[in-house]
């Protein structure tokens, strides 16, 4: 067991999470992920209710506690209950209470309709909450300097980049998808210039070549964005700017509700930055008076 002070905050925990996370065990890792993406389920449930949830013994997540210096799991878990003081409802409750006010859960293939609506709107609560202004102007800017927007996303991330492309590409803004068609992505993201710029679309299990390819082009001095699932992920220390969407379930029917109304989010910023018109602008101009 650990002798240092262990963390008091919830920052100060999340940090060293961060801090630890690379020289971590793959089981570790797990941990690591739900505790970060899953904050308010730690501070109400069990350990052994947990670790069903996250598919690791729950002695696991008492050794886990014990490696960043608590005596237990219940000491560690006593952070994310003074967290959940303030904190707003949590994924699984925002989808219980949506599924409420939609009437409860239809049979049927009605049922499975009325469970992604009911999961769509609780991510998308959840992305108005976590996503900061600061990020996304910063993001904003980003975009908006770069001579070159390159594009990447594979496996299901790619609809996102999809709609980059569409959108982007009707602003008038330079723009390359790095398609993995006749494995080329790699070689045109050798041509990436530090003056433009790499957006990156990737969740778990990213695919290697994604990872890849960012890794490289963060070497050379090439700024990224990031859309992800998690700030453990490997994008974390490469990009300028990350977008954590975390992704509570790992099931067939994952969404992309949450990243693509973030994407849009971004491309409508965008016009508003480079439209043309002041006068009468395509893009509606919020100003404070």
């Amino acid at each position: 067991m650990s002798t240092f002070r262990p963390p008091e905050s919830y920052e100060e925990l999340i940090k060293l999470i961060h801090d630890r996370y690379d020289d971590m065990s793959k089981s570790y890792q797990k941990i690591a992920l739900f505790l970060t993406q899953n904050p308010n389920d730690v501070a109400v449930l069990s350990v052994n209710a947990i670790g069903q949830k996250c598919g690791i013994h729950a002695s696991s997540f008492v050794r886990y506690a014990q490696s960043l210096g608590y005596r237990g799991f219940k000491d560690m878990q006593s952070v994310f209950q003074r967290r959940l003081s303030t904190a707003a409802p949590g994924f699984d409750a925002r989808v219980k209470a949506l599924e409420t006010e939609l009437g409860g859960i239809k049979e049927g293939d009605m049922g499975f309709l009325a469970d992604l609506v009911a999961r769509d709107v609780a991510s998308l609560q959840d992305l108005l909450t976590d996503v900061e202004a600061v990020d996304l102007a910063r993001a904003t800017g980003l975009m908006e300097k770069a001579d070159t927007i390159y594009l990447l996303g594979q496996l299901r991330s790619a609809p996102v980049v999809e709609l980059l492309r569409y959108v982007l590409t009707m602003l008038g803004k330079r723009t390359v998808l790095l398609d993995a068609g006749g494995g080329l992505a790699t070689h045109m993201a050798k041509v990436i210039r530090p003056s433009d710029l790499l957006f990156v679309v990737s969740f778990r299990f990213y695919a290697t070549e994604v990872v890849n390819t960012a890794e490289e082009t963060a070497r050379r001095g090439v700024p990224i964005v990031a859309i992800t699932d998690s700030t453990l992920s490997p994008f974390a220390k490469l990009a300028q700017v990350l977008f954590s969407v975390p992704e509570h379930e790992y099931t067939f029917s994952r969404s992309l509700a949450a990243p693509m109304c973030l994407a849009q989010a971004l491309c409508v910023a965008l016009a508003a930055r480079v439209q043309k018109d002041n006068e009468a602008p395509r893009i509606p101009v919020v100003t404070t008076p």
